[in-house]
């Protein structure tokens, strides 16, 4: 960290004693994890980010694996769920096909994903940050922003070191790591989190931030992919201090609202509350084949399955959904996504698998897939879901057949019963 002229407070993030004086090293403990800004005391609002999560659960519980390169994923067909920074470093990235990162790293251990060991580890990184504050709204399995303001009281500390706090109680009890980002609105503290990863804490403040936002790239900014950043530097616009000099109206007549995004984040303004618990947006299911799928007939029981597996999901949580999405991937790693919106939300699975049917009818015609998958999106109260059907007579019957086939499944476990779809169709 540059030194300034000009000394300012902070403290080590390591034994946690105050630094009266900007140095180098910690005059207590000699760390240089030393943490200095004039804002530091005067931000509340944070981003909290598991590093590499899935990689450093599976080296925590296997040491023999911490100087090795790992990859969190499915085999040769897969895609990377995560890699740990050792494999990072090669240029293995999420989402990445395995096969691609095999070539980019071939000594890499390979394991599959546990989810239900990632889910209980984030159980109990959730439960450590509600112990902070209520006001945590989570991201995913591994991410969360906190309003802490308030809590100073309590906690008898301000927010930086509670947050410091708090990482140093998750490494030592559940042997994992965290990066922490501290600003005063969403968008930069989600920014700050990822600089300094791993093991890292970031602030940014309100006097710095356009000055800090200048020089990076657009992409920077939420909802600039890759097709509308390409957009964007045909227009000749590649950092963000060249959105800082354009018009809110100008940017507003070329991109529509994204240009209003564009203008307000440049400038660091962004006012979304941290809120509690954000419902779910989608429920989904997909899976990718070990060789690729064209025929039509042999889509059709990996549908079903993945309906009932999507079906489930919506019944446990107590939510339906009103639009039915497809996707597809092809042999080439191009995608194809389909929707129908129905009429009245759904959680069978029967209806589910009937318009992913449909949709996939007009893609089946002889292209190769190595992916498939079926979700719900415009979630709801399932209290108006799946009203009786009174042009499909057999709707009811079948609705009653899945509600008798859910009962055995509970009881005898989900292999318990299947259709007509899945039977001796389990392996794909």
């Amino acid at each position: 960290m540059t030194l300034s002229a000009d000394p300012i407070t902070g403290f080590c993030r390591d034994c946690l004693a105050e630094q009266k004086v900007e140095t180098r090293r910690c005059r207590k403990c000699g760390s240089p994890r030393l943490l200095y800004h004039r804002e530091l005391y005067d931000l509340t609002l944070a981003h909290i980010d598991c590093d590499a999560f899935y990689a450093t659960i599976e080296k925590r519980d296997n040491p023999e694996l911490a100087d090795k390169p790992v990859i969190i994923g499915g085999g040769k067909r897969g895609v990377v769920s995560t890699a740990c920074y050792i494999a990072r470093i090669n240029g293995v990235r999420s989402a990445m096909p395995m096969f691609k990162a095999l070539e980019l790293c071939p000594n890499a251990v390979v394991i599959p994903p546990n989810m239900e060991k990632y889910v209980g580890v984030g159980r109990q990184v959730r439960q450590m940050m509600m112990e902070l504050t209520p006001l945590v709204q989570p991201l995913s399995i591994d991410e969360a922003f906190l309003e802490l303001a308030g809590t100073e009281r309590l906690h008898r500390d301000p927010p930086a070191r509670i947050l410091a706090k708090f990482a140093r109680r998750v490494e030592s009890e559940l042997g994992i790591s965290i990066s922490v980002g501290l600003s005063y609105c969403k968008f930069l503290a989600k920014v700050a989190s990822d600089l300094q990863k791993p093991r890292g804490f970031s602030v940014i403040g309100e006097a710095e931030a356009k000055d800090f936002l200048a020089p990076r790239p657009v992409t920077t900014i939420w909802g600039v992919g890759k097709a509308f950043n390409a957009t964007l530097e045909a227009d000749g616009i590649r950092t963000i201090g060249q959105l800082q000099q354009m018009e809110e109206n100008d940017l507003m007549r070329r991109y529509g609202s994204m240009g209003q995004r564009l203008y307000r984040l440049a400038r660091g303004m962004d006012e979304r509350e941290v809120h509690l618990n954000d419902a779910a947006k989608s429920v989904s299911a997909e899976t990718t084949f070990f060789d690729d799928i064209s025929r039509y007939d042999d889509l059709v029981p990996v549908l079903r399955r993945l309906s009932e597996k999507v079906s489930a999901r919506l019944k446990k949580h107590e939510i339906a959904g009103h639009t039915v999405v497809l996707k597809m991937k092809t042999a080439d790693f191009k995608s194809r996504t389909r929707n129908k919106r129905l009429e009245d939300p759904t959680q069978l699975a029967d209806r589910i698998f009937r318009i992913g049917l449909s949709l996939m009818e007009k893609e089946t015609d002889g292209t190769k897939f190595r992916l498939l998958g079926i979700g719900v999106t415009d979630l709801c109260d399932p209290a108006r879901a799946d009203p009786p059907d009174l042009v499909d007579q057999q709707a009811g019957r079948r609705a009653a057949a899945e509600a008798a086939m859910d009962k055995l499944r509970d009881k005898f476990g989900k292999s318990a019963v299947e259709t007509g779809y899945t039977f001796g169709n389990k392996r794909r």
